[in-house]
């Protein structure tokens, strides 16, 4: 589990296909891995990765991580450039504040920047989601951008845009974004759990299906408010 508040960027200093998948080796630059362990969970551009291998202490810090076919599919792992910047997070401890909201590192799916434009200090910007997902975006609802947690501002359709303030320029990979660059998704895990809750066995895709159910389920009085 994560919060969606970044700890450090590091590069993509390496990627090695191996049998269909891939595994990635990650620079870490200034996060703390003094006392990361093979086996725990690092949250790279918002997908959560196992780390298989360290660094020895005469190499410059890093980690690999085995990235699977269903991962490369829904993500921009596979994509990603050598030394590109990710956004790097380790995993939510007890003593560490939730300063976002609740990540789990399971992206979703792949949205695109299609606008962006200066706010005062900060900058405004919209992107395009699978129409898949767009039900689970709502206004002033948080939503995971490449593993940063961010307030939702407006949404239309499968089209949504948020505020990026100073702070989150400067110390996320977010700031190098331009229109047309591909970004990893990750929708609010309430409202991922809620629909699931309310459709219980269904496969219903449509949104309007899931409001009518539960529509139908209110006036029977099957569900209390």
């Amino acid at each position: 589990m994560f919060t969606g508040i970044i700890q450090a960027q590091g590069r993509l200093g390496g990627c090695e296909p191996r049998h269909g998948d891939l595994r990635l080796w990650i620079e870490t630059g200034q996060l703390p891995m003094e006392q990361v362990a093979l086996g725990d969970s690092i949250a790279v551009n918002g997908v959560c990765l196992t780390v298989v291998e360290l660094s020895s202490a005469e190499e410059e810090p890093g980690f690999a991580a085995d990235v699977s076919r269903e991962t490369l599919e829904h993500t921009t792992l596979g994509t990603t450039e050598l030394g590109a910047p990710l956004n790097l997070e380790r995993a939510l401890t007890l003593d560490r504040p939730l300063g976002g909201h609740l990540v789990s590192g399971h992206v979703d799916g792949v949205a695109e920047v299609t606008e962006i434009a200066e706010d005062a200090r900060s900058v405004r910007m919209a992107f395009v989601l699978p129409v898949a997902l767009s039900r689970y975006v709502a206004r002033k609802g948080s939503v995971t951008v490449n593993g940063v947690s961010l307030t939702v501002n407006t949404v239309e359709g499968n089209r949504f845009d948020v505020n990026l303030v100073p702070h989150t320029l400067q110390e996320t990979n977010l700031g190098a974004l331009q229109s047309g660059s591909q970004v990893n998704i990750e929708v609010d895990l309430v409202a991922r759990y809620l629909e699931r809750l309310l459709l219980g066995d269904q496969k219903e895709s449509e949104p309007g299906l899931l409001l009518a159910g539960l529509a139908e389920r209110l006036a029977a009085q099957e569900i209390k408010v």
